[in-house]
């Protein structure tokens, strides 16, 4: 799929595609807790609509950041997982919870624990870690052995 930017710049470019809130939470939840179905993103706290629920995955499956499947044992259920493209994006996910974490607490005091995540003194290590962890989900979700 060829989307249409809004401009060269690779910043807005990036953002044509995942600059929405929601796209940003899914992936946050395919990532750090390891979301697959369209029950486990709706029970999200932040509360997404069925509707958008369903126009995002369907935005991030064109653009080629997650892929919708069939579990091997069960051929009803739709299941999202992420490509190596969507994987990639781990880093900015994280800095953005590193982020939130320094600057917006005061704001936000009930956010959980940075600590909840891993240790953030090294944080190549920790988002190596977290796309291992995912790339390990998928062989075990589709029964593939390493």
């Amino acid at each position: 799929m060829r989307s249409k930017f809004r401009s060269t710049c690779p910043i807005a470019t990036a953002l044509d595609i995942i600059g929405d809130k929601w796209s940003l939470l899914i992936l946050r939840d395919m990532l750090t807790s390891g979301k697959k179905t369209f029950k486990e993103f709706s029970e999200s706290q932040e509360g997404i609509a069925p509707g958008i629920l369903s126009a995002r995955l369907k935005w991030l499956e064109e653009n080629e950041l997650i892929t919708k499947q069939k579990l091997p044992h069960n051929q009803k259920e739709n299941i999202y997982l992420l490509t190596e493209k969507g994987i990639e994006l781990a880093p900015i996910i994280m800095e953005l919870i590193i982020w939130s974490d320094k600057n917006l607490r005061v704001q936000n005091p009930e956010m959980p624990s940075i600590s909840q995540i891993g240790d953030i003194s090294n944080k190549s290590a920790l988002i190596a870690g977290i796309q291992n962890n995912y790339r390990r989900l998928i062989q075990e979700t589709l029964g593939i052995n390493p």
